[in-house]
């Protein structure tokens, strides 16, 4: 998971991410709104975690456009301004939580896996890293758009997001996706389902960075997703 925190004490960025540091948990450091703009569309995070005094403008109000622009992942606010009103303020503009400096790192860190849990399941909707994955409606988007996918790629998502970070091996795939028939299917049919779903899902389907292939072995989605 990635966790995009806008920051400009990068001394104190630093510390907290130690503190938080867990597997699969990354951190894009950003010293300014037009860093944080340019970060989440390399790497749309999972967490946003602001500060409001920053150089080139207001943590509130670069939150209240995250969400006029219907992002939906969670909003920490983070800072000294301690206030019921700037409290107030920054949960009417769309955060999500709001923690004060001076702050309990135990504090910070239950509130942070909290915001986390919310953030991967709403409505029975699995929102990460830019997708939405409704497996019960059918639905799938990656970055706000819509991505139509087949039966076969469907199963096949589900099988390896829901086991994300495992290896699932290329003899147990199979009977798992074509549960009716699996004897029948060719013997590539698997390779060419994995390659149309990175087609659909990754930004370089020649360099996928979720679908991870395991020499010899399988295939795996990313883990800390």
């Amino acid at each position: 998971m990635t966790i995009l925190a806008l920051e400009d004490d990068t001394a104190l960025c630093k510390g907290i991410e130690l503190a938080l540091a867990a597997t699969g948990r990354r951190f894009a450091l950003c010293g300014s709104i037009a860093a944080a703009r340019a970060a989440m569309q390399t790497d749309p995070p999972d967490l946003f975690r602001l500060d409001i005094n920053l150089p080139d403008g207001s943590g509130l109000d670069f939150c209240a456009e995250l969400r006029k622009t219907g992002v939906k992942t969670p909003i920490l606010m983070l800072t000294a301004n301690d206030t019921e009103i700037d409290m107030v303020a920054g949960l009417e503009r769309g955060a999500d939580d709001y923690v004060a400096k001076p702050f309990s790192l135990a504090v910070l860190r239950a509130r942070t896996d909290a915001l986390l849990r919310r953030g991967s399941y709403t409505d029975g909707k699995i929102i990460a890293g830019g997708f939405m994955f409704d497996f019960e409606a059918l639905r799938f988007e990656k970055n706000g758009q819509a991505v139509e996918l087949s039966k076969t790629e469907t199963r096949l998502l589900q099988l390896l997001f829901t086991n994300k970070g495992q290896t699932l091996t290329r003899e147990q795939l199979p009977a798992r996706i074509w549960p009716d028939g699996a004897e029948y299917v060719d013997e590539n049919a698997l390779s060419v389902a994995v390659r149309r779903l990175r087609a659909k899902l990754e930004d370089d389907p020649s360099k996928p960075t979720y679908i991870k292939t395991v020499r010899g072995i399988g295939y795996k989605w990313r883990a800390g997703m």
